[in-house]
């Protein structure tokens, strides 16, 4: 069947389902489907079963919410890296943006987005429950003071609110906060950040001041 735009139904269903992805417009979801056709039917099934393995197989981390092959991440499993030093970041992203830095060997918590009411996400859409129930069971095993929760957060409304909210939710336990030093600009994402500058501000951390 041949209408105004495309020859096929099934390619334009293909460009239709290719278009929904982030980034991807109209044209360049044609041209990447095109692609897909010249390609050998082998690399096209890879390509479709590794996304569909994606999609139903991938599991989160138990501890801290991190995409993961088994129940426990790499991260978290690891008895090299500090377990008493908890850095809370957005997104999967944000954790693979400050692996990439080597600058730190803490662990993380996804909280899996930020408070923000425009769109309504409160705290019981996150993972913050979990946080504050990690941080209870920390502090029963370790002074409090061996304890540091860092937050990572983007430096805009929303990422600021949900400090503040989280803060309130770990002050009972007395652990150390700190924060970013802010050498990223203002409402800037992790993963838009150069290697260098994150680094930095991991190592030179401040304490976090509501």
């Amino acid at each position: 069947m041949f209408n105004d735009k495309y020859p096929s139904v099934l390619l334009q269903d293909a460009v239709d389902a290719i278009g929904s992805l982030p980034g991807v417009g109209k044209r360049s979801a044609l041209k990447l489907a095109l692609h897909l056709l010249r390609q050998p039917a082998e690399n096209v099934r890879h390509l479709t079963s590794s996304i569909d393995r994606l999609r139903n197989e991938v599991k989160y981390c138990s501890v801290c919410r991190m995409i993961s092959d088994g129940d426990i991440c790499g991260i978290c499993a690891d008895d090299k890296r500090d377990h008493k030093t908890i850095c809370v970041v957005e997104n999967v992203r944000d954790v693979m943006s400050i692996e990439k830095t080597r600058q730190y060997k803490g662990v993380y918590h996804v909280l899996g987005g930020v408070i923000s009411p425009i769109d309504g996400t409160g705290p019981s859409d996150l993972t913050i429950g979990a946080l504050v129930t990690r941080i209870a069971s920390l502090a029963k095993e370790f002074p409090a003071g061996d304890i540091e929760v860092i937050f990572a957060l983007s430096g805009d409304v929303e990422g600021e609110t949900t400090e503040f909210y989280i803060y309130r939710q770990i002050s009972p336990y007395g652990v150390r906060v700190s924060a970013l030093a802010r050498g990223l600009g203002f409402g800037d994402d992790l993963d838009y950040a150069d290697e260098v500058t994150l680094g930095r501000s991991i190592v030179n951390r401040q304490t976090f001041r509501p």
